[in-house]
């Protein structure tokens, strides 16, 4: 399946294939284009479907409409799959109701949920179904908030600010990545992971405030509020833990289990923005003082030592360097 980067364009239609192949075709295209599975059609005289794709950064697009189905992701069908990416769903129309890993869920207009491909999963379209499914790279999902699995099948309604503002962003989409240059399209792609990390953190935050909280839900919760403050330069392990419910001692010993701390994570994730600031074209008016400061630094002498801890180079070196190449 090709695309153009930037743009989500149709790849296919049943509007001109004959009725009694229409499923046939369509169930071959999702099966390559979305993730492969078994699928089963409410009727197959009637069945239309339209699937478009696309990209934003390292962020794969694909948003298809269809008929009342039901499909099912097996054991089998995951040897198939791209296990390096994840499912990010947001309902455009109509409903559809999923099952993986003991949990079930039904999104309607608006409503988001995570599913992992690497794992079995079962669902029902209903007719004139209309979603958009974001392929996330799975190192970029688990960077921000770790494992996924106890992550997948669970509502993110846009019921809160956070999630009302990721719903409406997903849904204009397909609809305004057409054009983009490259330096937008990577800062379109942060937006988008910041925004997922901050509904799944606070999803996750309040499914545990009915059940005791598992360490993974713990470690979800650390890192939102630490992708959410990142700018605060009075951001310290004690409001981090504050803020997720935990005490220090607690929190630092759950993110031990990636070999990190508070203080750490805070550290990286800071000189994560600051290198992507220093890579780019639009920020070049920014000095690398500017930039360090804007993230949360407040000495400049440890900014660069981390820096060129972390990545071999000073930044102002790094970004000279990345100049060169464009």
């Amino acid at each position: 399946m090709r695309t153009c980067e930037g743009h989500v364009k149709t790849v296919f239609s049943t509007d001109h294939v004959h009725p009694r192949d229409r499923f046939a075709f369509w169930h071959d295209v999702a099966r390559k284009g979305v993730v492969d599975h078994e699928s089963i059609p409410g009727c197959r005289n009637t069945f239309r479907a339209e699937l478009r794709a696309g990209t934003v950064g390292a962020i794969g697009l694909v948003s298809f409409q269809n008929s009342d189905m039901s499909v099912t992701h097996t054991r089998r069908h995951m040897a198939h799959a791209n296990t390096d990416e994840l499912f990010v769903c947001r309902q455009s129309g109509g409903q559809i109701a999923l099952e993986q890993d003991g949990r079930h869920v039904v999104l309607g207009t608006g409503d988001i949920t995570l599913i992992d491909p690497a794992l079995p999963y079962e669902g029902r379209f209903s007719e004139a179904s209309d979603v958009l499914v974001l392929k996330v790279p799975r190192q970029l999902m688990e960077a921000r908030l770790g494992k996924m699995r106890e992550m997948t099948a669970r509502a993110i309604q846009p019921s809160s600010a956070e999630n009302s503002l990721l719903s409406a962003s997903l849904g204009m989409l397909p609809y305004h990545t057409d054009g983009l240059s490259s330096a937008a399209e990577a800062l379109l792609e942060a937006h988008l992971l910041d925004l997922i990390t901050l509904s799944v953190g606070r999803t996750m935050g309040q499914d545990r405030s009915r059940a005791s909280p598992s360490r993974s839900l713990v470690r979800v919760e650390l890192r939102a509020v630490i992708e959410a403050r990142l700018s605060d330069r009075t951001l310290d392990a004690g409001s981090v833990a504050s803020a997720a419910g935990v005490s220090v001692r607690y929190a630092n010993a759950v993110l031990a289990d990636e070999n990190t701390s508070i203080v750490q994570l805070i550290q990286t994730r800071r000189l994560a923005r600051c290198r992507r600031a220093l890579e780019d074209p639009l920020q070049g008016g920014r000095t690398v003082s500017e930039i360090a400061y804007g993230w949360g630094f407040s000495d400049m002498t440890h900014f660069g030592r981390r820096f060129k801890a972390a990545y071999g180079v000073l930044p102002s070196v790094h970004r000279r360097s990345v100049g060169q190449n464009h």
